[in-house]
């Protein structure tokens, strides 16, 4: 029996050679039935086992996908063809983690009893209030910091921004310089390129094959009228742990302030900010089994910053807008799961990371291991397989239950190959082919053992298609 995939372009003007060389795949086309819609629709011949992939690819190319039929002398008869998993391994925690049973929990009563506006003045409004009070208790207390340090935003993104542009605003007349890195997250190098628009002077630091950047890089590049250095904690794509006691030490000697995005640190690596010099540090909920939708900035007692979003007087002025109730009682009710357990779940983690490692580098040649072998997050894995399709190996993982990524899930529907890996000074045999792996605390030694099982599998499958 031959099969036929049916789809049409979202972009009129797409030929159908364009659409047919996506992701280096190559098929024939077939004359459309008149029943079937004409225009840019069109129909590939395909092996019905190679349905599922050739489906996800388009879809990830913004292309809708009508439907698959069986073609024979009687005509083309439209079939229900659904891809089926029998399990479900959840590999991407650095992207965003499941929220805790136990938090949901503790969240039920906020969806459908305690409702009220924090800010009003009558009982359910202070119920909100008193809830919002005590999760800024536990977050502050899970990292060592007091309450009145933390101030909660609407996601990490948010709170980074609030971070560089509030210092920014603090020297908006004289501008100032800037110092961060090349692989930091998104929201820091949009934020500090938007700046650089309006006068302030950013210098963006190299780093080495490992993704590490030196204190002695940031000492050269201080100048006279560095306002802030930022840099972040913990690599969300590689893991690397950049050297941060001894870049606050320097920022904290010059008067400089110094923040640290550590929204990949908090819950993995135990830390008492106090004992740090680190000014201000950005986390995010939704990456320590909170809920979504919830941000936060520590800010030292002594450091002034300027609010970037105005209107009310919450969070003490220094963010406006109505709390996210639900995702900061979410949020507090995490932290407090975590001060209880994170240090037995990342030694936990850290096994199963290992024994993944140790399963694929075993049993497939062509690989690179990305990021620093020491200095790295327990639960981080970002592995390059030389001449494999990063995105062919995540979605044929996908199809088999194994949920991955390429990269970072804010830089999602980019075709361009990783920045950090590009920075890192990855060759080109193997930067098209990195994937991370990023374990969680429901992870179990039978995931890995069935991701290594399935990665090899792929790996010489799509290899040998080449």
């Amino acid at each position: 029996m031959n099969y036929a995939l049916v789809f049409r372009t979202t972009h009129q003007t797409m030929m159908a050679e364009e659409v047919l060389s996506l992701n280096s795949y190559y098929f024939d086309t077939l004359p459309l039935p008149k029943e079937i819609k004409t225009g840019c629709t069109i129909a590939l011949s395909i092996q019905k086992d190679d349905c599922p992939l050739i489906i996800a690819l388009l879809k990830n190319e913004n292309i809708v996908v009508e439907g698959v039929y069986e073609v024979g002398d009687a005509g083309w008869k439209k079939i229900d063809y659904a891809h089926k998993v029998d399990r479900r391994v959840y590999l991407d925690n650095n992207a965003s983690t499941p929220v805790a049973h136990e938090v949901v929990h503790v969240l039920l009563p906020y969806l459908e009893e305690h409702y009220g506006n924090p800010s009003s003045i009558h009982l359910i409004g202070r119920e909100a209030r008193i809830a919002i009070d005590e999760a800024r208790d536990e977050v502050a207390t899970l990292m060592g910091a007091e309450s009145e340090e933390i101030i909660f935003t609407g996601n990490g993104t948010e709170a980074n921004n609030f971070a560089i542009k509030g210092i920014a605003e603090l020297h908006a007349v004289n501008k100032g310089h800037i110092i961060t890195t090349v692989i930091e997250h998104p929201s820091v190098l949009e934020s500090c390129r938007y700046l650089e628009k309006y006068g302030y002077e950013v210098t963006y630091l190299p780093v080495d094959a490992f993704g590490l950047v030196s204190a002695d890089q940031v000492k050269n590049a201080i100048k006279k009228n560095t306002i802030l250095i930022t840099v972040q904690w913990a690599n969300n794509e590689i893991g690397t742990l950049q050297p941060v006691t001894e870049i606050g030490t320097l920022a904290l000697e010059q008067g400089i302030v110094f923040h640290t995005d550590a929204i990949q640190v908090i819950g993995k690596i135990p830390y008492d900010v106090h004992s740090l010099p680190i000014d201000m540090l950005t986390f995010s909920a939704h990456k320590f089994y909170g809920p979504k939708g919830c941000g936060g900035l520590y800010i030292r007692r002594n450091i002034q910053v300027l609010p970037i979003i105005h209107g009310g007087k919450q969070e003490r002025g220094m963010r406006a807008g109505t709390e996210n109730s639900i995702g900061i009682v979410g949020a507090g009710a995490a932290a407090m799961l975590l001060k209880e357990s994170q240090v037995e779940d990342s030694t936990e983690i850290k096994r199963l990371r290992d024994l993944l490692y140790e399963g694929i580098a075993s049993s497939i040649e062509g690989i690179k291991v990305n990021g620093d072998p020491e200095k790295l997050l327990p639960n981080t894995l970002n592995i390059s397989f030389k001449g494999v399709d990063g995105e062919s190996l995540l979605i044929n993982l996908d199809l088999e239950g194994i949920n991955v990524s390429t990269g970072s899930a804010c830089a999602s529907g980019s075709t361009e190959p990783s920045y950090v890996l590009k920075a890192c000074g990855v060759s080109d045999e193997y930067i098209n082919g990195g994937i991370r792996f990023s374990l969680g605390r429901e992870n179990t030694e039978d995931d890995i053992l069935y991701t290594i099982e399935k990665t090899k599998e792929i790996v010489n499958r799509l290899r040998k298609k080449q």
